[in-house]
């Protein structure tokens, strides 16, 4: 058992804590729990500086999905760090960026056809809102400049984003400099909004977004959903039934669908996106994170050749998307791109993954026994467990329990990288785990959540 963690004598530590500013931290818990120095990487094994290995369950934020250090990936880099590392996008091209764009078109829902790039998430979805409202104005429409988001949806932390986000701590001290969006209750099965249970549930939780596509239609450029999956809203899974209603009141009302697949991208839901399963097609799809499989940071937004037409013109300039990033088709990321699809393909991942989701969803929902343990949900290779101080009610457990550190540092005992969220602890498992490795981490996830004192 592993029971090292945090070694505060390593000088690396000190030297970290001198001069960095780590994400989504209380730095001065970093005083008292020091980061964890990691010295390599191997398929799903993060390795640290004491000889220690982690399971990396949640793949290293979501992104990782063939395994670290992955050699096809890695070759692919290599070569092309040593033929060309970086060219504006503008007014040039690479074959690279056109192969991956047309490998991109040809696995996305059907009539999406053009793909922009960009540096990650956030940019992913900041492009598709920039280009909904000046499709409308191109257009000739005026006043849709607003966007429906579920309550709960994260999207990313750049500005655009965070308006079409809930109101989270994250985008609390932002507030005032936020746009106005609206937001409808989010399809959250476990506390829902009308009230319904699972199995008679009808998607009657989009009545509030027709009702607000209906007196607001003539405002709105479009509606903005993570398809089945809500990452950072605390892995919430909700039915396709719900994404079809949304993807129809939009096609209704005349206003977008934006897809924000970030997360659930490239397999992580079993599908090569989450929203085959519902057999939508977006007029915008948002993708990072697993698309060059963890290794480098990359993004793409994809539309239909219907919003591309708005822009292209022959003499209007105005018309011009005027956005862009500097690493827009980076060579390199296109070709770790293009090597993790290539991957899907040789190493039939999804086909894998199929045959083990049965199994790894009749243990996670074992679990659902233990005490405590208000909701067991899964999807693909995600899993969540939502923790209750009282399972007959749903009352959560106050913050102040801080119910996840606890978690985090029993699950390091166990050799898992867990990051719980709150009151949920998850699994956000690579494409790639095995069916050995995928017993010992539900064993030692099992054991991590019965160990810990709730």
């Amino acid at each position: 058992m592993n029971t090292q963690g945090h070694n505060p004598t390593n000088p690396w530590i000190e030297r970290d804590l001198s001069c960095l500013w780590h994400p989504y931290t209380q730095m001065k818990d970093c005083r008292r729990r020091p980061p964890i120095l990691i010295e390599s990487a191997q398929g799903l094994k993060l390795f640290d500086a004491d000889g220690n290995f982690y399971y990396d369950t949640i793949s290293s934020w979501w992104c990782n999905v063939h395994g670290h250090g992955h050699p096809k990936i890695a070759a692919a880099i290599k070569r092309q760090v040593e033929s060309m590392d970086h060219i504006l996008a503008a007014g040039f091209t690479h074959k690279l960026a056109i192969c991956l764009a047309e490998k991109l078109v040809a696995l996305a829902p059907e009539n999406l056809t053009r793909v922009f790039y960009s540096d990650n998430g956030s940019t992913a979805v900041e492009t598709a809102l920039k280009m909904s409202v000046q499709y409308w104005d191109n257009a000739g429409v005026r006043g849709k400049t607003k966007f429906v988001a579920l309550d709960l949806a994260y999207h990313g932390d750049t500005f655009g984003a965070m308006s079409v986000a809930g109101p989270t701590v994250f985008t609390k001290a932002f507030a005032p400099l936020l746009f106005d969006a609206f937001h409808v209750p989010t399809p959250y099965c476990y506390r829902c909004p009308v009230g319904k249970q699972k199995d008679s549930c009808q998607a009657e939780c989009a009545g509030a977004l027709e009702t607000t596509l209906r007196e607001h239609s003539g405002e709105i450029a479009g509606v903005i959903l993570e398809p089945l999956l809500m990452g950072a809203a605390g892995m919430i899974i909700y039915p396709p039934a719900y994404l079809q209603r949304a993807a129809a009141l939009a096609r209704q009302y005349n206003v977008h669908l934006i897809l924000d697949e970030v997360a659930t991208g490239f397999g992580r839901t079993g599908t090569m996106f989450a929203c085959e399963q519902a057999r939508v097609s977006p007029d915008f799809l948002c993708l990072s994170k697993g698309i060059t499989g963890g290794t480098l940071p990359f993004a793409a937004t994809l539309t239909t050749e219907a919003i591309y037409a708005g822009f292209y013109d022959d003499y209007d300039k105005h018309k011009t998307l005027y956005h862009g990033h500097t690493y827009n088709a980076n060579p390199i990321g296109c070709a770790a791109a293009l090597a993790g699809l290539e991957i899907f393909e040789q190493e039939k991942t999804l086909e894998k993954v199929q045959r083990m989701i049965p199994g790894y969803h009749r243990r996670l929902e074992a679990l659902g026994s233990l005490p405590h343990i208000g909701d067991v949900r899964a999807i693909g290779m995600v899993g969540a467990l939502e923790i209750v101080q009282d399972k007959e009610t749903k009352e959560p457990f106050p913050v102040s329990e801080r119910i996840g550190l606890r978690l985090f540092e029993e699950g390091l005992k166990r050799n898992l990288v867990l990051r719980p969220m709150g009151n949920v602890t998850y699994l956000f498992l690579p494409l790639s785990t095995t069916e050995r490795e995928l017993a010992d981490i539900l064993d030692k996830f099992s054991e991590t959540i019965t160990e810990t004192k709730l």
